[in-house]
């Protein structure tokens, strides 16, 4: 997930910018309306523009916004049943997406080696407006052949435990030798493997020695058994191998995270475009996938002062694979209440959002005076020149730090490069984290529909 409790550079830009009054007026003009995210069909609707993209990227400036979450499933819900979206795929760990998959698409739950979403920051995805799309997800796969449902990933690099025990688990069932030296190959990397920084910080300041020989030869070895193991499940073997090229993907990135610069994020950046790339093959040509991510991951990151800085993100390597059939819609708000940490694992809190700076896109758009609205320039010449500013955006990732605002959340951006379009939400209120005991209910507290018989019905959220 993103952390913007950093430093944000902005490149200078003095306080107290004037936001230009054209910039307000074309805004106010070209601005469509938009319902609440909870008239599901009606606010979907307004996003057919998109349809034709084979990769719509929706995101968020925060991650701990109710109304983000419920405006990304009714897109999500409309791009799957008008437009044949067959990919969910979000900034969360592969195996955690896993349980979900197996869900969402009536598959028998696979074993695991510990809770789902059990680590910070719980409420990104344990909330109640996730298992209501999840849930709609499985009543809606119920209705599909298998070949058309909609499958649900994780995208992210930080399950190292979780990986290395689901290559274990595969190969224990498909080749139990190879598993004997895949558990050979990965014994570095064990001890560390509930708190892989300390491995990062072992091998870089202590001269431990690194496990990176070991784990690429384990991702060729299953690489190498494509053609076996694809005839006996196919499925199952593409679960492993994307498992191994996490273990590979983190061992990496704890490593390089100890040193300066934007290695580190251009690694996990590169890393979960290259996801997205497999599973559309995975899927094959007709596929067609829906992307939630934050905003610094969505957005054109060539556009804002990561890009200068020497950060590329999943929306730059989207378009440039994919070009026009790429779709990259930011999303943001002025003010109301949050569910974020003052700092890395720090229990969750509802903060209130303050209202945003004079000098910011946000204000621009709050002065347009629409409260909630799409805002596409793709095809307007005149809005995309006042878009290119450049002003300052907000950021706000699991960690909040309102005293310190500007130089923690704030970064410059050219919002008419960095997006394709922008869902503005003038006011918004914090998610509601599912509690560790609070089962997922329908209506009047009867077990919510679709749960599969015999199973807990928090499964797949429960802790």
């Amino acid at each position: 997930m993103t952390n913007h409790a950093a430093s944000v550079p902005t490149h200078g830009r003095p306080d107290g910018v004037a936001i230009a009054p054209a910039l307000i007026e074309a805004l106010r003009h070209y601005g469509r309306p938009l319902p609440g995210p909870e008239q599901a069909g009606e606010f979907g609707a307004a996003f057919d523009r998109f349809g034709h993209a084979r990769v719509v990227l929706l995101g968020e400036s925060t991650h701990g916004t109710a109304e983000f979450y419920r405006a990304r499933a009714a897109i999500t819900r409309r791009l799957i049943e008008r437009h044949g979206f067959t990919i969910v795929a979000v900034e969360a760990d592969w195996p955690d997406g896993a349980r979900i998959d197996d869900y969402v698409r009536h598959h028998a739950p696979r074993p695991w080696r510990g809770p789902a979403f059990a680590r910070f920051p719980r409420w990104m995805w344990r909330n109640t407006d996730i298992a209501s799309f999840v849930h709609w997800l499985h009543q809606h796969n119920a209705e599909q052949p298998d070949d058309r449902r909609v499958s649900f990933h994780g995208l992210d690099i930080y399950s190292l435990g979780e990986s290395v025990h689901a290559v274990l688990t595969y190969l224990d069932r498909m080749d139990p030798e190879a598993a004997k030296a895949a558990r050979a190959r990965y014994a570095r990397l064990t001890p560390w493997q509930d708190d892989p920084a300390r491995y990062g910080n072992a091998v870089m300041r202590h001269g431990h020695d690194s496990s990176e020989d070991a784990v690429v030869a384990q991702l060729r070895e299953l690489l190498a058994r494509r053609l076996h193991d694809v005839r006996l499940d196919g499925a199952a073997w593409f679960d492993a191998v994307q498992n191994a090229r996490i273990v590979r993907a983190a061992e990496q990135y704890y490593r390089i995270m100890y040193r300066a610069g934007a290695e580190s994020w251009n690694l996990r950046d590169r890393h979960m475009f290259g996801t997205i790339q497999a599973l559309l093959a995975h899927r094959g040509e007709e596929a067609k996938a829906v992307i939630w991510a934050h905003n610094s991951h969505v957005g054109h990151a060539a556009a804002t002062a990561m890009g200068w800085e020497g950060q590329f993100n999943i929306g730059e390597l989207c378009r440039m694979a994919h070009g026009d059939e790429a779709a990259l819609i930011g999303f943001s708000t002025d003010r109301g209440t949050v569910a974020a940490a003052h700092h890395w694992d720090a229990e969750m809190e509802v903060m209130t959002v303050r209202p945003a700076r004079a000098d910011s896109y946000e204000h621009a758009f709050l002065h347009a005076g629409l409260p909630r609205a799409l805002f596409d320039w793709r095809d307007d010449r005149h809005l995309r020149d006042l878009l290119r500013g450049p002003l300052r955006e907000r950021a706000i990732g699991v960690i909040y730090r309102p005293d310190s605002e500007l130089h923690s959340h704030y970064f410059e951006a050219m919002l008419a490069d960095q997006f394709d379009a922008w869902v503005w939400i003038e006011k918004t209120k914090a998610v509601t984290p599912l509690d560790h005991a609070l089962p997922v209910a329908g209506q009047n507290g009867a077990p919510h529909p679709g749960h599969p018989s015999g199973l807990d019905e928090t499964w797949p959220f429960g802790l």
